[in-house]
């Protein structure tokens, strides 16, 4: 199926709010930052970045698509990264991609990742502050991603509500 012509008849509904600090390099943690395995919870791995004292979730799905996902560094928004050992089509440093949640169509500017990952590894990450989309990626099961070319993959999302609520649990933990 052609994407642009697919996503024609699905309408977006909603995009993403964004901050300023998009460009930021520090928007996700760096090799720099120190982490602790906090726990475990659905497949999904719980760590405490200890520079940032938050927390942030990590899951590798069956085709080796690995999904992260956090809080930005002054906790006021929260990012979503995906990383594929498959050639994603992303060119420059940020691009405009639309992912599915069950027929539910977000737009957002993905900003491509590609120092400090496993060999093999691209990809990038959104910022997002809309509840809708929370609630989607914590409720669905798969999540597709679009990027500009017409290539598109998906990705598993089992377990996240489980392992959102443990991470919140791991923020909590964090700011007392």
């Amino acid at each position: 199926m052609n994407f642009k012509s697919s996503l024609t008849t699905v309408a977006t509904l909603s995009i993403f709010s964004t901050a300023a600090a998009w460009a930021s390099s520090d928007v996700i943690p760096s090799e720099n930052d120190t982490f602790t395995n906090w726990g475990e919870e659905s497949g999904w791995t719980i760590f405490v970045d200890d520079t940032r004292e938050s927390c942030l979730i990590e899951r590798m799905d069956e085709n080796q698509n690995v999904v992260q996902m956090g809080l930005t560094k002054d906790h006021e928004m929260g990012y979503l990264g995906v990383f594929t050992k498959n050639d994603i089509g992303l060119k420059g440093k940020k691009e405009k991609i639309f992912l599915s949640l069950d027929g539910n169509v977000y737009e957002a500017e993905a900003h491509k990742k590609t120092k400090h990952l496993a060999d093999g590894y691209t990809g990038g990450y959104i910022l997002a502050n809309n509840a809708q989309f929370v609630d989607d990626v914590m409720n669905k099961y798969e999540m597709t991603v679009f990027p500009k070319k017409e290539f598109a993959f998906t990705v598993s999302l089992d377990g996240t509500k489980k392992a959102i609520e443990a991470a919140r649990q791991c923020n909590t933990e964090q700011s007392t």
